[in-house]
């Protein structure tokens, strides 16, 4: 069983959101407080494989120092990001995606724009700054598996 996990951090280098993507469950955003040990567990439950792009060096480290799970100790990695290197495919996950044509609703945000988006939620209980943030980090997730198709040439799941 895989898992597709991206996260979105605040400027103090917490996490603001853990997307995961599981072909027998779906999406499921955790915001927040609702970031915790128990629930990561629970989201990756039965899962054997953590796909993300520049998650090696980015996502599971910062998730692993605020839950305190061993994610890179439980789970195998598969690294977009370096697997897309291993390829000679240069650039970030919006690059690629522009390269490989493949759809975003939020072309041309970044990640300084969700860390915008945060500190509008957070100081002015910003509703649509959340809804905004959820679907961009809904977007970076989801791409992860058309961008594996393409790269690796495999289906999800």
């Amino acid at each position: 069983m895989k898992a597709y996990l991206d996260i979105e951090t605040g400027s103090e280098g917490e996490v603001t959101v853990v997307g995961i993507y599981r072909e027998d469950r779906g999406l499921r955003q955790l915001v927040g407080g609702e970031i915790t040990d128990v629930a990561v567990w629970q989201a990756l439950e039965g899962v054997e494989i953590l796909c993300t792009f520049n998650g090696d060096r980015f996502d599971l480290p910062i998730l692993e120092r605020q839950t305190r799970l061993d994610l890179r100790g439980q789970f195998r990695s598969l690294d977009l990001l370096r697997e897309c290197r291993r390829c000679g495919l240069p650039g970030g996950l919006k690059a690629l995606e522009a390269r490989f044509g493949i759809a975003r609703e939020s072309r041309g945000m970044t990640g300084r724009d969700a860390l915008r988006l945060w500190r509008r939620y957070e100081s002015e209980a910003d509703a649509d700054a959340l809804r905004m943030l959820l679907s961009y980090n809904r977007e970076d997730v989801m791409n992860l598996v058309a961008l594996e198709r393409i790269v690796l040439g495999v289906g999800g799941g």
